[in-house]
């Protein structure tokens, strides 16, 4: 029978065979909708229903959330416009005329989390700013001090003292216990506008590949966000300060494309406890590592790539104590878990400092569960601050030993010994040499440089040429200076 329904159908007119089907059509969809369950459809059976609003958060939530501004000393060259003509400019170049000051007013947000007046906001919002001030949402204006700025993780914490009366502030939610979905809200001053709030969605967690800080573990959310939102609050629908608003990705230069990042409230929340000792002093890891590739994976024994596998192991830190090894592979920490080096860092940042916490590592094809107890990098040895002079190539540097406290300060881990230039005087011997601030000095002369002392000795005997070697990031460069 199928075979003669086919033959049939091929001689209907194209027009009947339309027909045809779309009758087919409209009775399987009768049928369909018959079987299925009717879905109850009317108006609105209350006052509650009808006025569904983000606005009960957002009333508890903006009086928290304050606009920052500063001043900014910027130089400006200042020609007279007869030397604007090209033909001048070819004789006197465009450096000539004299330079005067302009104020500019960065524009930021801010967010209190403390009744007493502390503000969180992003370091990068107060860098090089002078005479900062922070607007509430009444208006009143307060001048600021600066208890903490951290560049490694873009947050800052200010101060304001308002007088007598609690401030409204947002209490800091578990950032961990966001999923991907939630619905948040952004609240900052874009543009200068003033006071504004978007919404939207968490879009990702633990974004590890946004270069804006050493500390890459962001929550990538859709909410609106734009210049002038840096340093807001990224909430919860329970009011609950979720994350600091802290980069967007934009093509060009422009606005909000949907693709926002803000700070953890987790790493915010270190960042707060430590400014009441002025300092921020995180834990120590005390080993390095690189993430497993799918390459790797295999011969892990890992069904899948992810995690970190250690390479790098300081002498008696704290993941030598907990008998951590080269080769190991770490793939969770405190019960969470990490798929790359800075998952790893932002996990073990965030732990309490003296903290014992859980970590799974897999070696040789079997997962065991080791404890690691967190302490702070040792100064060891002392950084020994040096500025030197004289006839060789380091005249101008300034110099220190590097320790894995100094290491951690300056985002560069410390896990071997050297001794690293801090800063290089301009037009100076060592400036014209092409050192540069970070670069670690390893040998001199085929001498093994690891301290302070033991540059200043070599360099005390004088040569006709000087054989160096130095770090620069994971390279190192070898080259040798003449008289």
């Amino acid at each position: 029978m199928d075979k003669e329904i086919g033959p049939a159908m091929t001689r209907f007119p194209l027009r009947k065979k339309r027909c045809f089907v779309l009758a087919l059509a409209m009775l399987a969809g009768f049928f369909l909708s018959a079987a299925a369950p009717a879905q109850p459809r009317g108006a609105p059976q209350s006052q509650e229903q009808i006025q569904l609003s983000f606005a009960p958060v957002v009333k508890r939530v903006v009086p928290a959330v304050v606009n920052i501004s500063g001043k900014q000393k910027v130089a400006e060259q200042q020609v007279p416009s007869l030397f604007n003509d090209p033909f001048f400019r070819r004789f006197f170049g465009r450096g000539f005329g004299r330079k005067r000051k302009i104020e500019k007013s960065p524009l930021g947000s801010g967010v209190i989390v403390r009744p007493d007046g502390l503000i969180v906001t992003n370091n990068h919002v107060i860098a090089g700013a002078e005479e900062i001030t922070v607007a509430l949402a009444d208006r009143r204006e307060f001048p600021v001090e600066i208890v903490l700025a951290d560049k490694r993780t873009d947050l800052a914490v200010l101060k304001i003292t308002a007088g007598e009366g609690a401030l409204p502030f947002l209490e800091m939610g578990d950032s961990d216990a966001l999923e991907v979905g939630d619905l948040v809200l952004a609240v900052g001053n874009p543009f200068g506008f003033g006071q504004t709030v978007t919404s939207g969605i968490v879009s990702a967690l633990a974004r590890t590949r946004v270069g804006v800080s050493d500390f890459r573990f962001f929550i990538q959310t859709d909410a609106p966000i734009n210049p002038g939102n840096s340093g807001g609050a990224l909430v919860t629908l329970d009011g609950r300060l979720i994350g600091i608003n802290s980069a967007i990705y934009s093509k060009n230069g422009g606005g909000s494309i949907g693709i926002g990042f803000a700070v953890p409230a987790n790493m915010a929340r270190t960042v707060v406890h430590a400014a009441g000792g002025g300092r921020l002093i995180r834990p120590w890891f005390g080993a390095r590592g690189q993430a497993v590739t799918a390459e790797l994976a295999s011969s892990f024994g890992l069904s899948r790539p992810g995690g970190v596998v250690v390479n790098a192991i300081y002498p008696d830190g704290p993941a030598d104590r907990a008998g951590i090894q080269v080769g190991d592979v770490i793939t969770a920490i405190a019960g969470h878990e990490v798929n790359d080096p800075e998952a790893l860092q932002y996990r073990v940042a965030t732990q309490a400092l003296h903290s014992k916490v859980k970590i799974v590592v897999v070696r040789k094809n079997k997962t065991e569960t080791l404890h690691l107890t967190l302490t702070p990098p040792p100064e060891v040895p002392p950084r020994n601050k040096t500025e030197l002079a004289g006839s060789h190539p380091f005249s101008g540097a300034e110099i220190a030993n590097l320790s894995p406290a100094l290491g951690e300060e300056l985002g560069i881990g410390g896990m071997r010994p050297g001794v690293i230039v801090l800063g290089v005087a301009q037009q100076s011997s060592a400036d014209r040499a092409g050192f540069r601030t970070g670069d670690v000095i390893l040998r001199l002369n085929e001498r093994e440089i690891k301290q302070v002392q033991h540059l200043q000795a070599e360099l005390s005997k004088g040569a006709d040429a000087w054989k160096v070697s130095i770090r620069r990031g994971e390279r190192v460069l070898t080259t040798v200076f003449r008289r």
